[in-house]
């Protein structure tokens, strides 16, 4: 047996075992992150599409499964949530007026439709001041604080005042990267006795300047 023949079977060996080997995320690189670069490239987002795994939440019961959602900075969205492998409700919202089926009480339309679309563009908050919380930055304006973590400039927390009262409470966990953008892949939205827990699975990120809602059909999920 020749010597480059055991070589060649050395490295074929090696490159399997890499192959083979667990793929660990790239190191999410907080440090070249600024709170103004981090908004700026955040308003030019038009459109996040996404794919989740959802858990609804009253008082001592809970519903789980999977969703399918579009949605635009404008707020103009569609969404739909199966549940073992069926589809339990689909909610379309364009220029304020929302459509569900089942119909939904105000308080979870409101979760799916104001709170949904916050949550996810924390970014379009306007005149806001900003605060120094130690290792946060507080971002505030008469509606609206979100707590961004000083390192990742990604949201930990954010609250949204309504006229009525009631405060609508985000918490954001786990950090993830997608097309070159950092985002929070947990997110719990809670508002009155309802809370909603999103664990997204696949997200993307249109960064046109179209604010023109587009739909590209919502999949079916197997």
């Amino acid at each position: 047996m020749s010597m480059n023949f055991l070589k060649l079977c050395c490295v074929s060996f090696i490159f399997f075992l890499v192959s083979c080997a667990p793929r660990t995320m790239e190191p999410l690189l907080f440090e070249e992150r600024s709170l103004d670069e981090v908004i700026a490239r955040g308003r030019g987002i038009s459109q996040i599409d996404t794919t989740f795994s959802v858990v609804f939440e009253k008082a001592d019961s809970e519903i789980r499964g999977d969703g399918v959602l579009n949605i635009i900075n404008s707020g103009n969205l569609e969404l739909r949530v199966y549940s073992l492998g069926f589809l339990a409700m689909e909610l379309t919202s364009r220029n304020g007026v929302v459509k569900s089926s089942p119909r939904l009480d105000s308080a979870k339309k409101t979760i799916l439709t104001e709170g949904l679309r916050n949550c996810l563009f924390w970014w379009d908050i306007k005149d806001f001041t900003v605060e120094d919380e130690g290792g946060y930055y507080l971002l505030k304006n008469a509606a609206r604080e979100i707590l961004l973590d000083k390192k990742s400039i990604l949201p930990k927390k954010q609250l949204i005042y309504f006229s009525n009262g009631k405060v609508l409470t985000v918490h954001y966990d786990n950090p993830a990267r997608e097309e070159g953008i950092l985002y929070q892949s947990r997110m719990r939205i809670e508002l009155s006795r309802y809370a909603v827990t999103l664990v997204v699975k696949k997200i993307h990120f249109t960064t046109t300047q179209a604010a023109t809602y587009r739909s590209p059909g919502l999949p079916r999920l197997s």
